[in-house]
């Protein structure tokens, strides 16, 4: 087997200077943020509209990657589950994942829902949310 590689291909701007700043997840409320694409890859953001919806992966850097068990921010009763039953940052793979809604788009600049990442964060890859689990008509 060989070596997994990443290429980020961008990164996001937020008003967030440190995890702690951020909001436990992506929700209109928390306002937005801007998926800044290098322009390498600017083309690849043809077809996307305003007004629909993305999901968005990007690096956690700053995450505690030796975490297999944490209390979660929304806890009532501080009790610990393990990182694959929620969306803490602090995993094995500190791979963040957040479905956001587009709200404009400027040539490599999609401006959207507020997620929970630090200013910077690298950008791995976007994607069309697609929901298939919704019942056909």
């Amino acid at each position: 087997m060989t070596s997994p590689t990443l290429k980020f291909i961008g990164h996001l701007k937020t008003p967030y200077k440190t995890p702690a700043d951020c909001p436990g997840q992506a929700r209109p409320e928390n306002g937005v943020t801007q998926i800044v694409v290098d322009e390498a890859y600017a083309d690849g953001l043809t077809g996307l509209k305003e007004g629909g919806h993305i999901q968005v992966m990007y690096w956690f850097d700053r995450a505690d990657r030796t975490s297999i068990k944490r209390v979660p921010k929304w806890s009532r009763n501080g009790e610990e589950r393990g990182v694959f039953s929620i969306r803490s940052p602090h995993r094995p793979n500190p791979i963040a994942l957040s479905t956001v809604e587009i709200h404009k788009i400027e040539r490599n600049m999609l401006t959207v829902t507020a997620m929970d990442a630090v200013d910077g964060t690298a950008l791995l890859d976007i994607k069309p949310y697609l929901n298939q689990l919704a019942p056909k008509s």
